[in-house]
């Protein structure tokens, strides 16, 4: 069985600011470990299930941030960027069995964690076909049109909530959540033992876990500032709906990805 993990630092337990994110900060460090802990315990309930291939996507800014030396054979990591569509889910195909998303977070607009966001911090929200997305239904929509299922996903409270209207047997380990500025978090080994029994027996069930593909994605981003909004108008086929509000119409997700990756 081939597994892709992607990785993101926002929804991990006890990451609560922007200073614990960011590589070469002090507060990073503690950070990484705990990141590398839940990823770790992913890796092991994959290896359980039957995995024998990993592929693991550090999905965060510099994507650098996982300590490497600890993990396991059967994981080959992806470090840095390609900078193509596929963004946080690159080099995904045909060839892999399940997709798994460990620390990921509520989406721009939403208030289950301090550090909610899609994708940077310029926008307000984004949608898709309307409904206000995360960057989780984005990277399921990318694993879906590949066909692979996505099976489980840990972080705040919320975003897994969420990821179930969009995939309603995906596997959900809710590490923390936020009121305000402040975030309410279990043990981190509570976290990682919760995390290892679910991604193992979430993809016992993977036959049940492939989204439904919309048959267009339009895509609404609203701005926080009306030049970026200006900006992004500009990309052909986009549509500058008001002053912070651009729209543009998909004919699939890589179409509506490609698009993102110059607009935001």
């Amino acid at each position: 069985m081939k597994v892709y993990l992607s990785a993101d630092i926002e929804g991990i337990n006890n990451v609560t600011a922007w200073d614990e994110t960011e590589l070469n900060l002090p507060d990073h460090q503690q950070a990484s470990r705990l990141m590398t802990d839940e990823v770790l315990a992913a890796c092991r309930g994959a290896i359980k299930a039957g995995a024998d291939e990993i592929l693991l996507k550090d999905g965060h800014d510099s994507a650098r941030n996982i300590i490497i030396d600890e993990l396991p054979e059967e994981v080959r990591i992806m470090r840095g960027w390609t900078n193509t569509p596929e963004s946080m889910m690159a080099a995904i195909d045909s060839s892999f069995d399940a997709a798994i998303y460990i620390g990921y977070h509520a989406g721009a607009g939403y208030n289950g964690n301090p550090l909610s966001h899609t994708m940077d911090l310029s926008n307000n929200y984004i949608k898709i076909n309307g409904r206000r997305i995360s960057e989780f239904d984005m990277n399921a929509y990318v694993a879906a049109y590949y066909g692979v299922p996505s099976v489980f996903i840990s972080g705040d409270e919320q975003v897994c909530s969420l990821a179930k209207e969009l995939v309603p047997e995906i596997g959900t380990c809710g590490v923390k959540y936020g009121i305000g500025n402040a975030t309410f978090s279990i043990a981190p080994s509570l976290a990682c033992k919760k995390i290892e029994a679910g991604v193992c027996a979430a993809l016992a069930n993977r036959d049940k876990c492939l989204p439904v593909t919309p048959d267009h994605f339009d895509m609404e981003i609203n701005f926080k500032e009306c030049v970026h909004a200006l900006r992004s108008s500009f990309y052909p086929g986009a549509e500058q709906l008001d002053e912070r509000t651009v729209l543009y119409r998909g004919k699939d997700i890589q179409d509506m990805m490609a698009a993102r990756m110059f607009m935001l």
